[in-house]
């Protein structure tokens, strides 16, 4: 698949950036490759990047309802998860729910994420996939396929999930996680907050739009900056850049 751009970032709002990025440092080894007043970028081990993005007006979400949804949640893999999770609650995470291999928590700015059993890849967390939240799992994984020029590689009872190159030539995972009664965030209103989004690398933001208008995104706004923000078709924000 071609796809219109590539994926380049996931980025986390939280009110307190630096905190966060050094929550994320000490338990699961990123490193800070670029930071600014509102904005700090990690890699993980494996080279995927994750960001956190300054919200003064940050609501964290209460997991598991649907008054205010987590939308999106980061899967992490260890060899070790009972252990690791002990580690993430000294360091500043909150126990949420135990799973049959895997824990629940919540990191600082209040974004659940999971921490999940894999043999044999070692004490190093590894960053599994993104998840996003969907009211059909099916149809938003095939719009992000067709977006980022990934590949559907499960699509099944449990969600689906898509898999290929990003931006930088990583290979990378997203998930799309089946949610009954959906609530859909309606950026930019911290009301009902996006949680994170989406950095999606194009060639050329102009030439771009019009093919993800196409493929059942919503412009939402015209940053000045250079970046455009669209909803994709159940809501969640995301951004064409131009790197």
């Amino acid at each position: 698949m071609t796809g219109v751009g590539r994926l380049e970032v996931i980025a986390f709002d939280a009110p307190d950036i630096g905190k966060i990025a050094s929550f994320y440092e000490e338990l699961a080894g990123w490193r800070i490759v670029r930071t600014d007043d509102d904005w700090i970028a990690m890699r993980t081990p494996e080279d995927k990047e994750v960001a956190f993005q300054r919200a003064a007006d940050h609501v964290p979400p209460q997991w598991p309802g649907q008054e205010r949804p987590q939308q999106f949640h980061l899967d992490l893999l260890v060899d070790g998860y009972e252990q690791a999770a002990q580690r993430a609650v000294e360091l500043g995470a909150t126990h949420l729910a135990d799973g049959a291999t895997w824990i629940t928590l919540a990191d600082p700015a209040g974004h659940p994420f999971d921490i999940c059993q894999r043999d044999g890849v070692g004490p190093a967390m590894d960053l599994y996939a993104v998840t996003i939240d969907a009211p059909d799992a099916s149809a938003l994984a095939r719009f992000y396929a067709d977006l980022t020029g990934m590949e559907v590689t499960y699509d099944g009872e449990y969600g689906a999930q898509i898999t290929g190159v990003g931006y930088r030539g990583i290979e990378s995972n997203l998930m799309f996680q089946p949610v009954s009664a959906f609530t859909p965030p309606q950026w930019p209103d911290p009301g009902h907050p996006q949680q994170a989004h989406l950095d999606i690398a194009v060639e050329n933001v102009a030439d771009s739009e019009a093919k993800v208008v196409e493929l059942g995104a919503t412009l939402l706004n015209r940053d000045p900056n250079g970046f455009t923000v669209f909803a994709d078709p159940v809501g969640h924000p995301f951004c064409l850049t131009a790197p």
